[in-house]
């Protein structure tokens, strides 16, 4: 029953991490990674389509993104988009591709990235902190009715504790990675 729980309870705490490691994909660094056109949607025949859907996305140098649509008569569209985007980006295009310079990151705005990465990481420990006392919770329930003997009720209690501390070692490790990617000039 315990372990149960506790695989359960490993499984938010794994997807929560993917959760932080995809945000972060997506948040600029200062050197091209076609992830940051992940969220970007083309109103591709009334349907929000992503860029990776309709164009080729290349790195060709490590500050230019190239965007080859497929279609040609959607790259006006795919331009717009990225526009719109909160991406701070201003395409070029040239009738067959799409160019995005990813230009230098000023210091400030590098400190703005590193707070919002540092807030993302904290919402992600604070879910994997949630999910560890919901299975607390479940634990001592148990315990409660008799399912399980105290002993094991402990055993399980440290379990999730050593499987919290994991995971939060991981999401501080995915965030001293990020913060070093960011404050690389």
């Amino acid at each position: 029953m315990i372990n149960d729980a506790l695989s359960t309870a490993e499984g938010k705490m794994k997807k929560t991490v993917d959760v932080l490691r995809k945000d972060l994909v997506s948040i600029r660094a200062g050197r091209a990674n076609p992830a940051i056109l992940e969220k970007v949607t083309v109103d591709y025949y009334n349907t929000p389509t992503p860029i990776n859907q309709l164009a080729t996305v290349s790195v060709p140098e490590p500050r230019m993104l190239i965007i080859q649509p497929w279609d040609k008569s959607v790259i006006k569209d795919i331009e717009k988009a990225i526009m719109k985007s909160d991406l701070g980006l201003t395409p070029s295009n040239d009738g067959n591709v799409i160019r995005l310079a990813i230009p230098q990151l000023t210091a400030e705005r590098r400190a703005e990235i590193v707070k919002t990465v540092k807030k993302k990481a904290e919402e992600a420990r604070v879910a994997v902190r949630n999910v560890r006392r919901e299975l607390i919770d479940d634990i001592k329930e148990m315990e409660k009715q008799k399912t399980i003997s105290e002993d094991e009720s402990k055993k399980g209690q440290e379990k999730a504790q050593k499987l919290t501390d994991k995971y939060i070692k991981e999401i501080d490790e995915i965030l001293e990675k990020k913060e070093k990617e960011i404050m690389e000039v």
